[in-house]
């Protein structure tokens, strides 16, 4: 098995973009997820789990930790432009603020914003974009804080800091969903694994990761431990642009044909550098 492709995600919930290799530290990749927007409307950092439309935009790293956010329109702007919360707020009709990673000691920063509803299973369907006859995930496999944090404290990922994808885990998606486009960047993969042909002996034909759940592995210089499937929310149903849209069948066919799971969720056991092509082995 090696490693085909690598995503660093500046901005939280943004589309991010494919680099060549990247450093896993303690808290995950190192430059990911470095920035958020603050809704200025609700309160609380917010991804696009509650402002879908952030997904429309893409970010790059420059300079010094600062990110370039290219909007809809094609445009571009950067974190140290003074209008920058104006043009993005704009471009997602919601008023944001971005705000850069803080110590995990500054938990009023990471508190959850008002819900929409005051019906918790109304606000839990709209989050995981559930129908009313579909089942929600098992919530044991998430860290406690999020009932409390948008994130981990001291981190912008939502759960874990890495979710890794299988090249034929995608192409079973393409398979199931001949009428969708699905573009690895609905699903925000960390990396993606070629397993060469081992996805045949997989518990669920064309998900191989499914069956690494407890499992560690060597990647790289690094070592990484898999926590648990990824359950998928109405994330992987946003629009992305004119040629990915808004697309409910992705959902649905995860909910219904696996058990509401795409890519398994892992943390870094011991830091290192991870670049394309590398191998991963179990250990």
């Amino acid at each position: 098995m090696q490693v085909s492709q690598l995503w660093r995600y500046p901005v939280k919930s943004m589309v991010g973009g494919r680099v060549e290799s990247f450093e896993l530290d303690e808290l995950g990749i190192v430059g990911d997820r470095t920035w958020a927007v603050r809704d200025l409307e609700r309160g609380g950092i917010r991804g696009a789990k509650k402002i879908g439309s952030l997904m429309r935009l893409a970010a790059t790293d420059v300079d010094d930790g600062q990110v370039e956010i290219t909007l809809p329109d094609g445009s571009m702007v950067r974190t140290t432009d003074s209008d920058v919360d104006d043009r993005v707020s704009a471009a997602l009709g919601h008023r944001v603020q971005l705000e850069r990673l803080r110590p995990a000691d500054d938990l009023d920063h990471y508190r959850r914003g008002a819900p929409d509803s005051d019906d918790v299973v109304a606000e839990l369907r709209g989050i995981f974009g559930r129908e009313d006859d579909e089942p929600f995930p098992d919530f044991s496999i998430f860290p406690p804080t999020i009932s409390e944090f948008e994130s981990p404290p001291g981190t912008y990922y939502d759960a874990f800091p890495l979710m890794v994808m299988t090249e034929a885990a995608l192409a079973a998606l393409s398979a199931a969903l001949p009428d969708s486009n699905v573009d690895v960047r609905r699903f925000r993969p960390s990396f993606v694994v070629d397993t060469d042909g081992d996805a045949a002996d997989a518990s669920t034909p064309g998900h191989p990761e499914f069956d690494w759940t407890g499992r560690r592995a060597t990647i790289g210089t690094a070592t990484i431990e898999f926590a648990a499937p990824c359950p998928r929310c109405v994330m992987v149903t946003c629009e992305i642009s004119d040629q990915i849209p808004a697309d409910r069948a992705v959902l649905r066919h995860i909910v219904r044909d696996l058990d509401q799971n795409l890519g398994v969720y892992a943390s870094i056991v011991t830091p290192g550098v991870v670049s394309v092509g590398d191998a991963m082995a179990f250990v």
